[in-house]
């Protein structure tokens, strides 16, 4: 079987390609000289597939990068070129608490996606994920430089909402059933095996790494602030506004409501040492060298 990854040079797309003979995956992306939204590129990419695996998406704004382009004018080529190519089935990976009508461009943009998936006529899979973790992810990574650069951790609001953290090789155990026909026509929430809230997983990260973090309550305000400086002044920033979003609503229950995983393909790993220390990157805090300025 012969498989399309839109955002194939991404976290999860770079995953779920490993599972694969390299000669039965198509990896679409930037990278590969293929805009999201451009149809007569897709349908050239997507000819000879029989899925799609639409893994394609950003969690911030960067010049003509915008959710509505990348989220819905992406996802709306993404149909079209896979009707013109005759692929059989897409798997869209979404977010747990997309929705519409709730503020967060975001959030409402990963929705309208998922709609014109569900109403493409084509047979799908929609994945709304929690929070994926893993190695090159943007959370024990983030976390992890955070916490050697200045150890201090500032909660998303005063009072913590939950997280169920999955590891990249169970969220790809999931996308490779789904590949495979064992969701058909579904939309399904995915979340990890262990609920736990933000500054746990703080405090685990940085025990790994040597570190004692000090932890601090700090409102939901305020952390917006932080994420609109990060996002202007890093590379890849600390924390983008639609995630201090997820992260002050919480990301362990699905919103809208949404079935669960049938028992025998939920994520059941807790966020221990071993999963933490194989997605750990390199030791060090953040430097000049993470700046968007920097050459």
């Amino acid at each position: 079987m012969r498989i399309a990854i839109t955002g194939g040079r991404g976290f999860v797309g770079r995953h779920l390609a490993e599972r694969f003979d390299t000669v039965d995956i198509v990896a679409v992306s930037r990278r590969t000289g293929v805009d999201i939204d451009d149809v007569a590129a897709l349908t050239n990419a997507f000819r000879g597939c029989e899925v799609v695996a639409h893994c394609a998406g950003i969690n911030r704004e960067i010049g003509t990068q915008t959710y509505e382009k990348v989220h819905i004018d992406g996802t709306r080529a993404v149909v079209e070129a896979a009707r013109r190519a005759g692929v059989k089935r897409i798997v869209m990976l979404s977010f747990l608490r997309a929705r519409p009508d709730c503020g967060s461009p975001y959030h409402e943009s990963k929705w309208a996606a998922e709609e014109l998936v569900r109403n493409s006529g084509i047979d799908f899979t929609i994945l709304k994920a929690g929070m994926i973790y893993g190695h090159g992810d943007h959370l024990v990574d983030h976390v992890s430089h955070s916490v050697q650069t200045i150890p201090l951790f500032a909660t998303v609001g005063f009072r913590e909402k939950s997280v169920r953290p999955i590891p990249v090789a169970e969220m790809v155990d999931v996308l490779v059933a789904s590949i495979a026909g064992a969701l058909p026509r579904s939309t399904v929430a995915v979340t990890g095996g262990e609920e736990l809230m933000l500054s746990d997983v703080v405090r685990r990260v940085a025990k790994l790494v040597g570190r004692r973090v000090v932890v601090v309550p700090a409102p939901v305000w305020f952390i917006r602030i932080v994420a609109q400086l990060t996002e202007w002044s890093m590379k890849v920033p600390l924390i983008a506004k639609a995630q201090a979003r997820m992260l002050a609503e919480g990301v362990s229950e699905a919103a809208p409501p949404t079935p669960d995983l049938p028992e025998s393909l939920r994520p059941r790993l807790p966020f221990d040492s071993h999963q933490i220390e194989a997605a750990l990157p390199p030791r060090g805090g953040f430097g000049i060298r993470d700046l968007r300025f920097a050459h």
